[in-house]
């Protein structure tokens, strides 16, 4: 079996002392991959072309000029674009389809020499909690196999859960980074709205997405921003200001003020062990000196509702442009312009995007645009400020990244707005375009991973990461 290796330090000091090789690391993290087939975590291994890589990566480690990620062998969520490298989003309609050019994050990996092992299956375009809707079939967890591993990006959680690369990327739109690397037992970070390119991302919902890392330590997490983030002029979302290197520090922090959702442990939603992690750690931090008090949020009942509603309304707008003309899946029933649209939209994107698609197009259609896209931009905005409020008298908020552990897959389908109250713990930072991790903090009685999540203020990733370092170690 491969050794785990808890971070890029590690693996350096093994290089440095010539105790192994990037090359060797890839050899490994192949075998993991082969072993772990059934899991489903991956829809390509870049097998032949990563083994050259790592091979000119251990020169540059010879001669003293590796980048700063050399030893690092990472996935990639299928919805980032790699030059000459197929690119599907877990879909049928993008089956066969290969990216023309990299994405602004994997030229900046690659830059790094980061060593990228394949890309991961993912809930189709995205959009999923469970990885149960991807064309190429459901990820299993590999804690309990007949579970899911969370989603979206559930195959690049699994991915590092298994041993199969050190780190892997995933998309968070709301919660996607999250709440996989919480069913997982790995972290799962979302940078601040804005802080990493979208440029070569295959857009879901556009002013919500964002890249972020799934490793399994902190000090890793805080590389990954360090290197993906910053401006792009490909991306005008992005703010502007450079990133400062992220120094993870080992010393106890000065002494917090952190807030919780009172309804987090008060909610019958939640399972009673997610709440027991929440007491233990809450009870921690007072141990420890810092400030923890219980918080009202008066819009935690609309947080879902606004989220899907805007969320859907922009994949209605993005996902136009799959229509079986440009590119992609078309249907070989297709016998005219509008009959290639829907044959080829109908038979190439699957139940749950499908379902988002209509529900988008549908709030933004003439006679609803009102009702609902323009009331949920308002409940956002109510949203952003009241989370805002809270950041502005505490240093972070903690809540459970999500209601229960991972659950079973193939579990009869309950009422689709049922499913999406799975995501009421993560879509505030969504909302709020606030940066927010989520952390492993032990297993339940049946062996499932939890995490809690932090959440801080916009652009305050030096301070949520280095707590979390400390948080993770308590």
């Amino acid at each position: 079996m491969a050794k785990f290796y808890s971070s890029l330090t590690e693996i350096k000091s093994g290089l440095q002392r010539a105790e192994i090789t990037v090359q060797g690391l890839v050899k490994n993290y192949l075998g993991e991959i082969k072993k772990n087939a059934h899991l489903n975590a991956f829809n390509e291994v870049f097998e032949t072309e990563a083994l050259a890589n790592a091979k000119e990566v251990d020169d540059r480690v010879k001669n003293g000029t590796a980048g700063k990620l050399a030893g690092m062998v990472i996935a990639i969520k299928d919805n980032i674009c790699y030059k000459g490298h197929e690119v599907n989003a877990s879909s049928k309609i993008l089956k066969g389809f290969t990216s023309i050019y990299s994405s602004t994050i994997v030229e900046r990996l690659l830059a790094q020499d980061a060593v990228i092992i394949g890309r991961c299956n993912c809930d189709e375009f995205a959009m999923g909690g469970s990885n149960e809707n991807s064309f190429f079939g459901p990820v299993k967890n590999h804690a309990d196999e007949t579970r899911v591993s969370g989603g979206s990006s559930g195959g690049s959680a699994v991915a590092v859960q298994a041993n199969m690369c050190h780190a892997a990327i995933g998309t968070d739109t709301g919660g996607s980074v999250r709440q996989p690397a919480s069913f997982c037992g790995v972290i799962g970070f979302k940078p601040t709205y804005g802080r990493i390119s979208r440029h070569g991302i295959i857009a879901y919902a556009s002013s919500f997405d964002q890249v972020g890392p799934i490793t399994r330590s902190v000090e890793d997490a805080a590389l990954l921003y360090e290197v993906m983030a910053g401006p792009d002029d490909y991306d005008n979302t992005l703010a502007q200001q450079a990133v400062e290197p992220i120094a993870i520090s080992q010393e106890k922090p000065a002494a917090k003020k952190i807030a919780y959702l009172q309804e987090a442990l008060s909610s019958p939603g939640v399972d009673a062990e997610v709440k027991d992690a929440m007491v233990k750690y809450i009870d921690k931090l007072r141990a420890e000196g810092h400030t923890v008090k219980p918080i009202a949020f008066e819009q935690l009942d609309y947080m879902v509702p606004a989220y899907y509603i805007l969320a859907s309304a922009e994949a209605s707008s993005n996902l136009a442009r799959f229509d079986g003309v440009h590119y992609g899946y078309r249907s070989p029933a297709a016998t005219g312009l509008q009959s290639t649209y829907k044959r080829s939209r109908s038979e190439g994107f699957g139940k749950e995007v499908k379902r988002r698609i209509m529900l988008g197009t549908f709030v933004l259609s003439a006679g609803y645009y009102d009702a609902y896209y323009a009331k949920a931009q308002k409940v956002r905005r109510l949203i952003r400020e009241k989370t805002e409020e809270i950041l502005n008298e505490y240093d972070f908020i903690l809540i459970p990244t999500a209601p229960e552990p991972a659950f079973a897959i193939g579990a009869e389908e309950k009422d689709p707005v049922v499913t999406y109250l799975y995501d009421i713990f993560t879509v505030q930072a969504s909302l709020a375009g606030v940066p927010a991790i989520s952390l492993p903090v032990g297993n339940n009685t049946k062996g499932l991973p939890l995490g809690l999540q932090l959440l801080t203020k916009h652009f305050n990733e030096q301070q949520l990461l280095n707590f979390s370092e400390y948080f993770h170690k308590l």
